[in-house]
């Protein structure tokens, strides 16, 4: 077993050689040049870029040039094309199916979000066990009895779980997740997993985030 508590902004991605970091910056950098071509621009520049995600010019140029991708001097980068290129490195051109276990106002919140689907990723089902929930659509994707977990793993086949659920749960329902072939966890339950080797976890700690943004107050 591998505890899988390392956040992911710090630890290098070994098959891609890029740092945690650099990744995060990159899923920035994308979402931003989605939002210029929705308004049909066409081509910008790391000053423009390292403006949107709050870091330098120069960070911008590292980690698109790490890519190969090279812009025009005078020009710049073609926003297109650079989306292209960030969503291939990030796997957004492969087409991702996930389940959300837990519907509570976090889960019911993410079943409405809509950016899902244009990064690549759909939901396939989502899980409860609220009787009340059960077979009802949220954001057009319908919430299943958890006990029917494994069934409908078995039959949708997705590769990533989201987990919405109390701290107390988590690690229960991490294991049958996995046990369904779940390849890959995004886990908002506040408390780290441990998971086998070869299963990707993301923890996201709300409550830790704010304590950091907060002592980045104080402290600047």
């Amino acid at each position: 077993m591998s505890q899988a508590d390392d956040d992911p902004r710090v630890e290098s991605d070994r098959r891609s050689g890029l740092s945690g970091p650099a990744v995060g910056r990159l899923s920035l950098y994308y979402r931003e040049l989605h939002r210029l071509m929705a308004a049909e621009v066409h081509s910008t520049n790391s000053r423009e870029l390292a403006a949107m995600v709050n870091v330098s010019p120069a960070v911008v140029r590292r980690d698109l040039s790490s890519l190969g991708t090279i812009g025009r001097r005078g020009v710049g980068y073609n926003v297109a094309r650079l989306a292209d290129r960030i969503g291939e490195v990030l796997g957004s051109g492969v087409q991702w199916k996930a389940v959300l276990i837990g519907v509570g106002s976090l889960g019911n919140a993410l079943l409405r979000y809509r950016g899902f689907g244009r990064l690549g990723f759909s939901l396939a089902a989502a899980f409860d066990t609220d009787p009340k929930k059960i077979g009802q659509k949220v954001g057009g994707t319908s919430i299943r009895s958890l006990e029917d977990l494994e069934i409908i793993l078995g039959e949708c086949q997705p590769e990533l779980a989201i987990l919405a659920v109390p701290s107390e749960q988590a690690a229960g329902v991490a294991t049958r997740t996995i046990a369904g072939g779940i390849q890959g966890i995004l886990n908002f339950a506040p408390t780290t997993l441990r998971v086998p080797s070869g299963i990707a976890v993301v923890n996201v700690d709300l409550a830790s985030e704010l304590q950091q943004l907060a002592f980045r107050i104080q402290n600047s």
